[in-house]
């Protein structure tokens, strides 16, 4: 990420930590990320991009071996570190930039959530995708969320019901974006507190090609899923005909 993204997310750090508390992070995002993930008792596990360590603590619960948690903002790890100190889950953290990381030891597993979107051409996108790459054993997986890049349209998307817009601004209303084209997050939680912040917008062809150039294979996206629960409730319909986010899974070779 970029210097401006990190003191972007050390100032919004606290709101953003909140925000995990919508209801579609629960019925939704971690839904989907833990039934892609499967198993992942005893394993060792990177969680890219962990903000205040939200994930990081439930890869742990979850029953993962070792669990460190990385970010750029030191904002986000000084929130992960307090939390950990508090109540205590095992996991570490390091204040680190995603793209420039290098591990000691490999890892089973990796874990970014929404990372990738961070990147504004696909020559950072690349660093990114290949510092997970570096972090793995072969035979690794690296799994995580993003902005749904097969459903992007022009314009503001209003997911307001579930307490956020999005807005891609570099493109006229009905286009389609172009790579690089700034995407803005416009949250609002549940206590009425707003923040924003930008992602941008790569075509699939964009994150196949980084994938493939990292030495990544099986690369696919997963659509999201609705925890069983939840299913026979039509709150969800909107969420769910035109989901804002998507999964996505690989292997190393």
């Amino acid at each position: 990420m970029t210097h401006q993204t990190e003191s972007e997310y050390d100032a919004i750090a606290g709101a953003y930590k909140d925000s995990k508390q919508l209801s579609f992070r629960e019925y939704i995002e971690e839904y989907t990320l833990f039934e892609t993930l499967g198993d992942i008792t005893g394993i060792k596990v990177l969680d890219l991009a962990c903000g205040e360590g939200f994930y990081t603590r439930k890869l742990k619960r979850a029953g993962a071996g070792e669990v460190l948690g990385v970010d750029v903002s030191a904002e986000m790890i000084r929130l992960a570190k307090a939390e950990e100190r508090a109540r205590p889950a095992g996991c570490r953290y390091l204040y680190r930039d995603a793209a420039a990381l290098v591990l000691d030891e490999p890892v089973d597993l990796v874990v970014a959530m929404y990372l990738l979107n961070y990147a504004r051409d696909g020559n950072e996108l690349l660093r990114f995708v290949r510092a997970a790459h570096g972090a793995l054993k072969p035979g690794g997986r690296f799994v995580g969320s993003n902005d749904n890049v097969l459903y992007a349209p022009g314009g503001t998307v209003s997911y307001a019901r579930y307490g956020f817009e999005k807005e891609y601004t570099g493109t006229p209303s009905e286009g389609t974006p172009s790579d690089g084209d700034p995407i803005v997050y416009r949250f609002t939680n549940d206590d009425g507190t707003r923040f924003e912040f930008n992602n941008y917008y790569l075509s699939p062809g964009t994150y196949r090609r980084a994938f493939e150039e990292a030495g990544f294979v099986g690369f696919h996206w997963i659509e999201p899923r609705l925890h069983p629960s939840e299913r026979d409730n039509g709150f969800w319909d909107e969420f769910m005909a035109v989901p804002p986010v998507i999964g996505f899974a690989t292997v190393k070779k």
